[in-house]
């Protein structure tokens, strides 16, 4: 075993990935669940998490709290309030930063279709680059967004990881596109475990759904943010989604587990 396999084991479980995302606090503050950022990881880790996701800075506050979860440092981000595109993120950190912080792997947001594609690319290769020689794992989150992109369409969300991979992630994230039928076509598009993000699903019967769509697609897990840290009770709501990835619980069992 190398040692990205090695750490991969780290960031999930018998291949199977819950992360709960927490670096939003860079784009839109320090909203709710973030500002006692210690608790939330404490709460959705001991709910069954595999891993969480930080900005680098925030390693010290993550280390002591993780319960043994792995932990990934995100290295680029935007802001709500700048003046230039939301879609342009910029570099934040760097894999031997985060090997220094102690993470068990590294990810980066790529906007594909947007106008600064070009640069996401080149970002990512230098990253994946790097990160093979510290074998670190890379997860590409992926996303289809610029000017007339469909968000949420498949051919562009298959399009996009695809990229991920050929680029030399070893694991991507995406968007859901709608239904468990079109994301099949995704999740087939790429070799690499594909894991979805959370969305804005109204609910938490339906973002169970999605979660169990996702699963039913082939998908080899989720990355929820908001959905899971902004939550009454986040560590109610993680066990409720780790019950569906990694024990194919149904919806209502799922919903059970977390006593939701």
């Amino acid at each position: 075993m190398n040692g990205i396999e090695a750490r991969l084991e780290r960031i999930g479980t018998d291949g199977r990935i819950v992360n709960i995302p927490m670096d939003h606090g860079i784009t839109i503050g320090a909203t709710d669940g973030l500002k006692e950022i210690e608790s939330t990881i404490d709460a959705v880790t001991r709910g069954g998490a595999d891993s969480v996701l930080t900005q680098k800075g925030l390693s010290p506050r993550v280390h002591p709290n993780k319960n043994g979860a792995g932990y990934i440092i995100h290295l680029n981000a935007s802001t709500v309030l700048g003046e230039a595109d939301p879609n342009d993120k910029r570099m934040t950190g760097t894999v031997k930063e985060a090997v220094r912080r102690g993470a068990d792997a590294v990810s980066i947001h790529l906007n594909v279709g947007s106008l600064q594609e070009g640069d996401q690319i080149n970002n990512l290769a230098e990253v994946t680059e790097t990160a093979a020689e510290y074998g670190m794992p890379v997860l590409a989150m992926t996303y289809a967004r610029g000017p007339g992109v469909d968000e949420h369409d498949p051919e562009a969300l298959g399009h996009a990881v695809r990229l991920g991979e050929e680029a030399g992630a070893d694991v991507v994230k995406t968007a859901w596109s709608g239904d468990a039928e079109s994301f099949e076509h995704v999740v087939e598009s790429t070799a690499k475990p594909v894991i979805v993000a959370g969305g804005s699903p109204e609910g938490d019967r339906a973002q169970l759904e999605q979660v169990r769509g996702a699963i039913d697609a082939g998908a080899a897990g989720v990355s929820m943010g908001r959905s899971v840290f902004q939550h009454e009770d986040p560590e109610g709501m993680t066990r409720a989604v780790a019950s569906i990835v990694h024990d194919d619980a149904t919806v209502d069992e799922a919903l059970s587990a977390g006593e939701l």
